[in-house]
């Protein structure tokens, strides 16, 4: 039966989920295999009301024209132009893209291309960087080990990526330590891309502070320093993509995620009561706001809902950098998004508190942040 795209707003959890599913057997996600049976399995269907829809329409989201901005050269009022259309995003869904942003084809085709094949590899050889439980950086197949049941049809592989000049190889070694020297390819395109990433993200900041009114350099600065997460997703093909999920309903619980998607549509944002796409642009990458950032804003800006999508013809695969603060830097908001009218929305708290409590105490979904801030504020001095 076909899912309409028009529903409800997914109904609020208010009680983190401290019980993340005990698993005695964990299901070995081969999808390869699992696609010669007639369906799929139950730990992988969705609630009804979870479920993809058939056809959702395509999200209007800003495209920002980075190649003049930020220069020496440009001129205020483009600046100014992408500010506004940035902070009207940013205060209704948190998305928006970015082209003409100085990355390089030929380097965003390398991580592509190393990304699949990784995952063409034989299940033992990526377990061989089998993500471990509390952590965020490994491979992960569909996260049969972590929860129960709504897994998500995907396989990932995590990394950390630190701008620390005191760490200046953190990726490459990562694949040299984890899979060989063989994988030293591997780690140049990816420490490549990391920094690359960066780079940009620091340019997004400029632009969010001056959006929101802060000084320009206010973000960048914050984040200079970032110890950020590199992730590939894999999706392959299902039997039955209108029973599961790529990636469940979700807001992002770092800073900035900026993605860059293959050619094949998947990803879906929660907008109006209604899920819509946003479809792959291979010029462009896809911004968005993440729940540290929404913190940061003081929530004035949103880190919105969103999840990906299967198909049953074409595998789909995807390049997200999550920017992340250095992990003992306090977050809170800059003294200019503060009066008396609009108090403190969230308390202090530290990327690696966060982080700790997504990865050992709470599923990522719609009320993440929240349900993070009471725990801080339960939790006895």
């Amino acid at each position: 039966m076909a899912v309409s795209c028009v529903t409800t707003s997914p109904q609020k959890e208010h009680t983190p989920k401290l019980d993340l599913g005990n698993i005695q057997k964990p299901l070995i996600f081969n999808p390869s295999m699992l696609n010669l049976q007639a369906t799929i399995p139950n730990q992988f269907i969705w609630p009804h009301d979870e479920k993809p829809c058939t056809e959702a329409p395509e999200l209007d989201v800003p495209l920002i024209d980075l190649q003049d901005l930020l220069s020496a050269s440009s001129s205020p009022s483009s600046t100014l132009e992408a500010s506004r259309l940035i902070s009207e995003a940013c205060s209704k869904h948190g998305f928006f893209l970015v082209v003409n942003h100085g990355i390089s084809e030929e380097l965003i085709s390398d991580a592509h291309e190393h990304m699949a094949r990784f995952f063409d590899m034989p299940p033992s050889e990526k377990q061989r960087v089998q993500r471990k439980p509390g952590e965020s950086c490994g491979y992960a197949s569909s996260f049969t080990g972590r929860f129960s049941t709504k897994l998500p049809w995907k396989e990932t592989l995590s990394f950390r990526f630190c701008n620390d000049k005191n760490s200046p190889n953190t990726v490459q070694d990562y694949f040299c330590d984890a899979l060989g020297h063989e994988f030293e390819p591997f780690g140049k395109v990816y420490q490549e891309y990391c920094e690359a990433m960066s780079s940009l993200s620091l340019k997004i900041m400029e632009l969010l502070g001056l959006s929101l009114g802060v000084p320009r350099d206010y973000f960048r600065e914050f984040f200079e320093e970032n110890d950020s997460i590199m992730r590939l997703n894999y999706y392959p093909p299902c039997q039955k993509p209108d029973l599961t999920l790529g990636t469940g309903p979700h807001c992002d619980p770092t800073s900035l995620t900026i993605l860059h998607q293959d050619h094949v549509n998947g990803l879906q944002v929660f907008v109006e009561n209604q899920w819509r796409s946003i479809s792959p642009n291979p010029k462009a990458f896809v911004v968005n706001i993440g729940d540290t950032f929404m913190a940061l804003s003081n929530n004035r800006y949103k880190s919105c809902l969103h999840r990906a999508v299967v198909n049953s013809q074409s595998e789909r695969k995807s390049l997200a950098f999550f920017l992340c603060p250095k992990k003992d830097r306090v977050v809170k908001p800059p003294r200019e998004l503060l009066d008396s009218i609009i108090p403190r929305r969230y308390p202090d708290f530290t990327w690696s508190m966060l982080l700790e409590f997504t990865q050992k105490h709470y599923r990522a979904d719609m009320n993440t942040l929240q349900a993070f801030s009471d725990w801080l504020t339960s939790k006895p001095i």
